[in-house]
């Protein structure tokens, strides 16, 4: 049986609290008994000196030891006057004297006290007169504890040590099962949720009820699953509309070669031109997609080096400037001397033929395009403004999506493939530039491109 995260998490959070409890345990038990076993010396300690005071009175009274040799009785009363509050009897020792002593004269001659040998290493109290010592008051040392009340005392307070511990031990568990689980709630959570977006489900989002660690987590889960979405969602309209680029001239290609083969039309140079068109509008398409696909995967060959902005536009509008004419569209440009840049001319030269080709293909007749370069601080700024018709800005935020064309005269009549843009933006930020698209003063559709400026 395999244990889960949280099984794992709860059991070690409980040892660990079980180590600190045992440890304070027998920390707390070490520090009781030598406090208790101290607390016992000092009490012993005071009474044996308070022993060797009255003991010095009476001496001063009888000027000998001749009250005291074998009368034992006589020190129990005096001990018995130390506690007041004891019940008992008169034969035996009062309570509270948890050691063996003995009184001695100044030749350590036994006056009172067990027979048998008395300790030499045992604490000594002197009993003093007309300052000599007469006597001494010895007592057994205390290493442990002796007495039944003092024992039972000790164990009485480990068992409640060890119920404490007991005690302790179940709150713990209890507290550190519902922590366990309350941490672990919201990895649970992205568990599920990623289980559920590897198996495909992209509309899968968790809850954030935090702003720590996991909360952040959570918040990139969803904006990863956002992503995938709109992954997934841009694949599919990708894959239908290169399927409906392609289904239009092969249905057209089709219809010609089945009126050819029928005989319904004859090989007459404008059918086969007709034929011509269709195969170029699907060689194009298919180049378009391969640069495309090339440029987002980065495979596309960038030979970078310094090159002037302002001369590959000047040769770009040279190669499209009779096809503007023929079309009655006017190519208006403000230059300046130079824009240096660092990057590859054949990229560049793509990326500017495609925008010329952009104005060419969705700007009414008699219109105008106007290029414009602006060497700004760290920037080459490129404007690229065209006549009518225009865009609404619903259309303008996905100019640059694959295969969009906008309603009107911006469409697949005008005969591109609603990829070109596309893969300006690819070329552009390759070159760590950037490009948007804006109303133009003119009516149309404007582009600006901004590439990073390389001069002085």
């Amino acid at each position: 049986m395999k244990i889960g995260i949280t099984g794992k998490l709860f059991m070690g959070i409980l040892a660990t609290c079980m180590l600190v409890l045992i440890t304070m345990h027998w920390g707390v038990r070490i520090s009781f008994e030598r406090g208790f076993i101290d607390y016992i010396k000092r009490g012993n300690e005071q009474r044996l000196t308070l022993l060797s005071y009255a003991l010095e009175d009476q001496y001063h009274l009888h000027g000998s030891w001749a009250f005291l040799r074998n009368k034992d009785q006589s020190v129990y009363q005096i001990m018995r006057a130390f506690q007041q509050n004891s019940d008992n009897s008169s034969n035996l020792p009062p309570q509270g004297w948890r050691t063996q002593f003995w009184v001695v004269d100044s030749q350590y001659q036994r006056l009172i006290g067990h027979s048998g040998q008395i300790p030499k290493d045992s604490p000594r109290y002197p009993i003093r007169y007309n300052d000599q010592i007469v006597g001494w008051v010895i007592a057994t040392p205390i290493e442990r504890m002796t007495r039944d009340a003092d024992i039972n005392f000790d164990r009485q307070q480990q068992r409640t040590s060890w119920l404490i511990v007991g005690l302790s031990t179940l709150l713990a568990a209890a507290v550190t099962w519902l922590m366990s689980r309350g941490l672990l709630a919201p990895v649970k959570r992205l568990v599920s949720g990623t289980h559920q977006l590897a198996a495909g489900d992209f509309s899968t989002r968790v809850t954030v009820n935090s702003q720590d660690e996991l909360g952040r987590l959570a918040q990139d889960f969803n904006q990863l699953a956002i992503s995938l979405e709109n992954n997934e969602k841009m694949r599919r309209e990708f894959m239908a509309d290169i399927s409906h680029e392609l289904r239009t001239p092969l249905a057209v290609l089709r219809g010609e070669l089945e009126a050819l083969q029928d005989g319904v039309r004859q090989p007459t140079p404008a059918s086969l031109s007709s034929l011509q068109a269709e195969v170029s509008t699907l060689t194009k398409l298919v180049d378009d997609l391969y640069q495309l696909s090339l440029s987002d995967r980065g495979a596309l060959a960038y030979r970078k080096l310094p090159v002037d902005g302002v001369h590959l536009v000047q040769i770009a509008v040279a190669a499209f400037r009779e096809r503007f004419q023929a079309k009655q569209l006017q190519i208006i440009t403000h230059l300046p001397t130079e824009a240096p840049l660092f990057g590859d001319p054949d990229r560049l030269n793509q990326l500017f033929n495609n925008l010329l080709e952009n104005s060419l293909r969705y700007t009414d007749a008699g219109g105008k395009l106007e290029i414009t370069i602006e060497c700004l601080p760290g920037w080459v700024r490129m404007s690229w403004q065209d006549s009518a018709p225009g865009m609404r800005d619903q259309q303008l935020a996905r100019i640059f999506e694959r295969f969009y064309r906008a309603e009107g005269s911006r469409n697949r009549a005008s005969g591109g493939s609603g990829l070109g843009l596309a893969i300006c933006q690819n070329i552009v930020e390759a070159h760590g530039g950037k490009i948007n698209a804006q109303h133009s003063p003119f009516g149309g559709v404007g582009i600006t491109v901004d590439l990073p400026y390389t001069g002085e």
